[in-house]
């Protein structure tokens, strides 16, 4: 492994070591190849920084009795944005007078260390967060992975391109206007932007702290679903982390309903326009369907952010270093952060009233629909370009993620295909508040049926394991009436319900049909002389569970119930009272064949 590619999913490096590689083999040669004069590099670790973060992970494993799978991320290299504190390193936000060393790790950082993983450095950034574009840092412009002549996006430009070559399977990044999502778009990775609260900002330089959220970059869905999940959760420390309610939607069907803006903007890009266009297609073969919407409240609300006095708040968390030091910042971004001095407190009232009206009306407009797809930018430009005109081009990257925030949107970036120049574009999937884990089960199907190599590297994407049990949610085996297209299947699916997949019992049950239920229902009763039975597994919202539970009428119930595969999941049950008398359809393998058997 140490001769090879670097571009390295979680599963590749969790196989390592099982290989029985050793973390201080894998990640000094790691480090050694690294280039501390990569532009995408603010700091990197030393030597003896890694060896104390090694010793740290030992003490993990010994805390977890030497198994490793209690570690999830063990061992697994990882960046972070240089906004973001790690203990005894050096937070930049790309400004060396506003430098300070950090006395501990940020939440999530902390949470992922916990989990394993070994910080190998920070990335550069468009300076205080401030620009979509990757070229505002007195550390240099961070090049597109795929062209050295155009922008690798920001401001979490440093942390995408490292994710894009292989360098780190994830890194984290930050988003408040679309900083976790231009630069995935641009180079070829997945970029997903949480639910505001859901990973804590405890321990980040502060953009705009009532939008802030902090990002996750990887080269495959399923791995940067699997960080957030490790790193997120509640956070006491950060007034404005909130408790996920777990009664949201967990998945999307397998006919989408998706809308897409009814006006769509690309600055005269047709390249950018024909890979929208040809996702669009693809959507549909997928059994998507799109349906326009208004998008005007959309770009008012996106409008809000720099054109009104939205940007006092980046005036504000800029601080000390603003009103001191202003020379010491990028002309650009000191150029943005003037113009919050021009509004007053009662202009600030009349951005928030007119904010929650336009977020009320674009969840509104989204509720009938699983997501909203938009391109992930409508252009790309050259660095040179963007000397000419950094505000105006920078704007354009945000015609559709500025908005995201404001409305209080989970959204998810993915690739979606390249353009005729060689230069990768994107799609993005917003939907409400804590539809994260829908949006990531449509984005790795997403995902599998494209064919691109992952990142800006030649790597195909791996073969994905079964299906994790989405967070926050029951998994349930069903056998009968509630079967996908029987009777009783909406009282999963009214419940935000989502079907994961149709499998089988173990080998030693049997089924029977129960005389006098309306609707026809089943029993099934665990029994030697058995057989494997049909069945589906269905996540529910855990605070939906109890009101799906009550509705189940005797002699049924739920239990624990043993798949074909050795897994355990709850299921319908049946008192053996009941099956006295009933008829052993056993032979027919499952309900849905019985059922047939009689209307024939």
């Amino acid at each position: 492994m140490s001769d090879a590619p670097l571009a390295f999913t979680l599963a590749d490096w969790q196989q390592a070591y099982r290989d029985q590689l050793q973390p201080a083999d894998l990640l000094h040669a790691l480090l050694q190849r690294l280039d501390a004069d990569d532009n995408a590099w603010i700091s990197l670790a030393s030597a003896e920084r890694l060896d104390a973060q090694l010793i740290e992970l030992a003490a993990l494993l010994a805390a977890a009795e030497g198994q490793r799978e209690r570690l999830p991320l063990y061992g697994v290299p990882f960046a972070i944005k240089d906004n973001i504190d790690a203990a005894g390193w050096t937070t930049t936000a790309a400004c060396p007078a506003f430098a300070y060393e950090a006395a501990e790790d940020a939440t999530i950082v902390a949470r992922l260390r916990a989990a394993g993983a070994i910080l190998i450095g920070k990335t550069n950034l468009d300076q205080f967060a401030t620009g979509l574009v990757g070229t505002r840092s007195p550390y240099g412009a961070v090049p597109n992975a795929f062209d050295p002549d155009y922008v690798s996006g920001g401001s979490s430009s440093g942390s995408a391109s490292v994710v894009a070559r292989g360098l780190v399977p994830f890194a984290l990044g930050t988003d408040t206007a679309g900083s976790g999502r231009v630069p995935a778009g641009f180079n070829n990775i997945v970029g997903l932007k949480p639910t505001k609260g859901w990973l804590s900002t405890t321990g980040l330089v502060p953009a705009c702290r009532t939008l802030d959220c902090i990002s996750v970059f990887a080269l495959t869905v399923a791995d940067a679903e699997a960080v957030a999940r490790i790193g997120g959760g509640y956070d006491a420390r950060d007034p404005y982390s909130r408790q996920n309610p777990n009664s949201t939607h967990v998945g999307i069907g397998a006919q989408p309903k998706f809308a897409v803006p009814d006006t769509l903007e690309f600055f005269g890009d047709e390249q950018t326009r024909a890979v929208f266009e040809s996702a669009l297609d693809k959507l549909r073969a997928l059994g998507a369907e799109i349906t326009p919407i208004d998008f005007s409240p959309f770009r008012q609300l996106a409008a809000q952010l720099y054109q009104g006095s939205w940007v006092a708040e980046r005036t504000v968390a800029a601080g000390a270093i603003f009103t001191d030091q202003p020379e010491a910042m990028d002309p650009v971004v000191r150029g943005i952060l003037d113009n919050g001095l021009n509004y007053s407190a009662c202009d600030a009232y009349r951005a928030e009233y007119l904010r929650a009206e336009l977020a009320r009306c674009i969840n509104d407009a989204l509720a009938p629909f699983d997501a909203l797809v938009v391109p992930t930018s409508p252009t790309i430009r050259r660095i040179a370009e963007m000397a000419e005109e950094p505000v105006l081009f920078n704007a354009q990257f945000g015609t559709y993620t500025n908005f995201t925030n404001f409305a209080d949107l989970s959204a998810l970036a993915l690739p979606a295909g390249m353009r005729a120049d060689g230069l990768p574009a994107g799609i993005t999937l917003l939907a409400p508040a804590w539809h994260d884990a829908a949006l990531a089960s449509f984005g790795k199907r997403w995902q599998t049926s494209l064919d691109l190599p992952l990142g800006a590297t030649s790597r195909a994407l791996p073969t994905q394991p079964a299906a994790a049990q989405a967070p926050g949610c029951v998994r349930v085996a069903v056998v009968g009436a509630h079967l996908t297209g029987m009777p009783l299947n909406f009282q999963l699916t009214s419940r935000n319900a989502v079907l994961v997949e149709e499998t089988r019992t173990a080998s030693d049950y049997r089924l029977f049909a129960l005389p006098g239920t309306v609707p026809p229902k089943p029993g099934l009763a665990r029994n030697q002389d058995g057989a494997e039975l049909i069945v589906e597994l269905w996540d529910i919202p855990l605070a939906r569970f109890g009101e799906f539970v009550a509705e189940i009428p005797p002699p049924l119930g739920i239990g624990n119930l043993q798949l074909a595969d050795g897994r355990w999941v709850k299921g319908f049950i049946c008192e053996p009272y009941a099956l006295e008398g009933a008829r052993d359809i056993t032979a027919f393998g499952g309900w849905r064949a019985f059922i047939a058997s009689q209307v024939r």
